[in-house]
């Protein structure tokens, strides 16, 4: 008998939630609501995810390509030299990976144009330890370069811009110029593309390109193995920190640079997007909150017939309280089921539904000069979904307290008295 009692102010909820012959007012306001809260929570999934995915974009592509930490020098040291840093360095207990480079500025050029980039020279077998450039190659690949010592692996945009594809030939050119009796000359070779990638990060597609390391060291008249470092680690995040415990422990004829001195603006804004999006995202699911108990105050002044008629028949204060607080917990409810379902379906479909756009009309709507991809990134995490649903059933819940209040405190005589 007592489960019957316990369910009796469910089921009154329930049957307020429902279009019946006096309750049109009721039903429309409980739609307004749980309108509101969907919107508010399919929003905040939605936004999250994409913020989400710019992380996941940043940490694993364009910073899987990017040397976390450089190690360079403008002194010519000499092999056993840099082994002895690369060797120190490696000791760090965050790095996981070491390769030696040769970056220097150049000139790419066909028939079609010029364009000034920046060379790597590497060695393809170690670079893969320190750097995902490999899984973004679509044409080609990074191994050819260890065949064919005059190959040259290129961003899709900087091909674009010289009209070059696999196979082609590309002439780059050195700073260093070679001085004959006559006049001086340029110093350049013809390279051969033999692999092409795209990261999405318009700095990498368009300015960066990978030569073999002993072409670079041949092309740029370069005495030392190498002119630099790259590191991996395995705390990203933490790449100043560790930068700064490596130059301690380098000579000082070395310098120590991390990723943050090139792309820690863009990855901090980012993140201060993320807090301050969701932020104002929240408020906007106060804002349903509030809603809530409004609507509900209002119900319960539509139901103060309803409420003496339940009183008079024995309902208890207590009771009439519950009865409206189900009544805000199930609007509540709804509202962060078909939030949810609409935010994860729009987490999923999003970046489908960006290219489509792009597609359909033309326009982009990241541009690669502003943000560090060139696409909309979304990665659902069912952690943020489950704190969205968390978070907007206990605003629900606490929506119902003060409506539910009012509704146990009307009298029974008054009410009757008013209808």
């Amino acid at each position: 008998m007592s489960a019957k009692r316990a369910n009796v102010p469910r089921l009154i909820a329930l049957r307020y939630l429902s279009v019946g012959k006096r309750s049109h007012l009721v039903s429309f306001i409980s739609v307004i609501s749980i309108f509101g809260l969907a919107l508010g929570v399919a929003i905040l999934i939605t936004v999250l995810s994409v913020m989400n995915g710019f992380d996941h974009e940043m940490r694993e592509n364009v910073l899987g390509v990017v040397p976390h930490i450089t190690i360079s020098s403008r002194e010519n040291l000499s092999l056993d030299q840099w082994q002895q840093i690369e060797l120190s360095a490696a000791q760090h207990p965050a790095v996981t990976a070491v390769a030696p480079v040769i970056d220097v500025a150049g000139v790419m050029a066909t028939g079609d144009g010029n364009k000034a980039v920046l060379i790597s020279g590497i060695n393809p077998e170690s670079e893969a330890a320190v750097s995902s450039i490999a899984k973004f190659i679509h044409s080609g690949s990074l191994q050819a370069l260890q065949n064919k010592r005059w190959g040259v692996v290129v961003g899709e945009t900087l091909a674009s811009r010289l009209a070059i594809t696999l196979g082609d030939k590309v002439d780059i050119f050195s700073a260093a110029v070679s001085i004959n009796p006559v006049t001086p000359q340029a110093t350049f070779k013809r390279f051969e593309v033999v692999g092409i990638f795209k990261v999405g990060s318009l700095e990498l597609d368009s300015e960066l390109a990978l030569i073999n390391l002993s072409s670079a060291r041949v092309l740029f008249k370069i005495r030392p193995p190498y002119n630099g470092l790259r590191i991996r680690t395995s705390e990203v995040l933490n790449a100043d920190k560790i930068r700064l415990e490596l130059a301690k422990a380098l000579p000082a004829t070395v310098s120590v640079q991390s990723w943050t001195a090139a792309l820690g603006g863009i990855y901090n804004n980012i993140k201060f997007s993320r807090s301050i999006i969701s932020f104002m995202l929240w408020l906007l699911i106060g804002v349903a909150a509030f809603n809530l108990v409004v609507s509900l105050i209002t119900i319960v002044r539509d139901k103060r017939g309803d409420i003496a008629i339940l009183r008079t028949l024995g309902a208890s204060p207590a009771m009439i309280n519950r009865i409206f607080m189900w009544q805000g917990c199930l609007i509540g409810a709804i509202g962060i089921l078909i939030g949810v379902a609409l935010g994860v379906v729009s987490s999923l479909k999003i970046s489908d539904l960006a290219t489509a756009i792009e597609s359909r009309f033309s326009i982009q709507l990241l541009n690669a000069e502003v943000y560090p991809i060139d696409f909309l990134p979304s990665q659902l995490n069912y952690g943020d979904v489950l704190m969205v649903t968390a978070g907007v059933l206990l605003l629900s819940f606490l929506a119902t307290l003060y409506p539910a209040r009012r509704a146990a405190a009307v009298q029974p005589a008054d009410a009757l008295r008013t209808e």
